[in-house]
C-alpha cells in the first residue's frame, strides 16, 4: 500500500495546476471570508449575526476549487489514457480508488486547515472594527470557544467530504467537464431549487438532503434549535452523499473497461 500511495501522490502533484488549485483553495476561501467580514456590521444596540459563520463564508466558494482538484485527480488519467497503466500496475480497482481518495483527502485537509485558520484569524481581526465586540454582545472569535472550534474543524472536514464526493462522481462519469458541472450543479443549484419549493415542509425536506445546505450546518454556532438538522447530523448527510458517490464510482470502475 505504501508504494501505491507514493505513486498516487506523485501523479497528483505532477498534474498541471495542482499547486495552483491548492493555493486557490486557500486564497479564495480567505479572500471571500475576509470580504464577508468586512461587509457586515453590528450596531451599538447589538446584532443577531453568527460571527463564526460569517468568518467562514469563503468555504462556500473554496469548495468549488476543491471539486475541480478532485475531479482532475482521476478524469485526467482517463483523458490521457494513463488509467490503463494505473490499472495494470494495480489490478485491484477498489484499491486504486481507495488510494486516490486517501491522497486527495490528505491534501484537501492540509489546504482546508490553512484556509479555515486564516479565515478565522481574518474574522477576529476585521469584525471588531465593524462593531462585533463584547460590548455589543459579540465576543471575539477564538478557537478556544467550543462552538467556534467545532465550526472550524467541521469546515475542514466539509471540504474533505466535498473532495470525496467529487472524486466519486468523476470516477462514475469519467469526463472532467461533465463531472465538474455535475458536482457544482449539485452544490449550488440544489439550494436554488429549495427556494422555489412549493411549501415550507417541502423546502425543509430538500434542505435536509442537500449536500451543501446540510453540510454547512456544521458552521452554525447560534440558533441551533431553528436548524432543520443539527450541525453534526448535517455533516453526516454530506458524508452519506460522499460515500454513495464513492461506492457508485467504485462499482462502475470495477464493471467497465478502462
Amino acid at each position: 500500500m505504501r508504494q501505491q500511495l507514493h505513486a498516487e501522490w506523485t501523479k497528483l502533484r505532477t498534474i498541471t495546476g495542482t499547486g495552483w488549485l491548492l493555493l486557490g483553495i486557500i486564497t479564495l476561501t480567505l479572500a471571500v471570508s475576509a470580504a464577508a467580514a468586512a461587509t457586515v456590521s453590528c450596531p451599538p444596540a447589538g446584532c443577531d449575526y453568527d460571527a463564526t459563520k460569517i468568518s467562514l463564508f469563503g468555504v462556500q466558494l473554496g469548495q468549488a476549487i476543491v471539486a475541480i482538484l478532485a475531479v482532475l485527480a482521476i478524469s485526467g488519467e482517463y483523458s490521457t489514457g494513463m488509467i490503463r497503466t494505473t490499472l495494470a500496475a494495480m489490478p485491484r480497482r477498489a484499491t486504486v480508488l481507495a488510494v486516490k481518495a486517501a491522497i486527495l483527502t490528505g491534501v484537501t485537509l492540509a489546504a482546508g486547515t490553512l484556509a479555515v485558520l486564516a479565515s478565522v484569524l481574518a474574522g477576529r481581526l476585521i469584525l471588531p472594527g465593524n462593531g462585533f465586540t463584547p460590548a455589543h454582545g459579540q465576543p471575539l472569535l477564538s478557537l478556544a470557544d467550543g462552538p467556534t472550534l467545532r465550526a472550524a474543524a467541521g469546515s475542514v472536514l466539509y471540504l474533505a467530504l466535498i473532495a470525496l464526493l467529487s472524486l466519486g462522481i468523476a470516477t462514475a462519469v469519467r469526463d472532467s467537464a461533465v463531472a465538474i458541472g455535475s458536482v457544482l450543479g449539485l452544490l449550488y443549484l440544489f439550494p436554488a431549487i429549495i427556494l422555489m419549493g412549493p411549501d415550507q415542509d417541502w423546502q425543509r425536506l430538500l434542505w435536509q438532503i442537500s449536500p451543501m445546505n446540510a453540510g454547512l450546518a456544521i458552521q452554525a454556532t447560534t440558533h441551533l434549535s431553528s436548524l432543520p438538522l443539527s450541525p453534526w447530523a448535517g455533516l453526516g448527510v454530506l458524508a452519506a452523499w460522499a460515500a454513495a458517490a464513492l461506492l457508485g464510482g467504485g462499482l462502475l470502475l470495477r464493471l467497465r473497461d478502462a
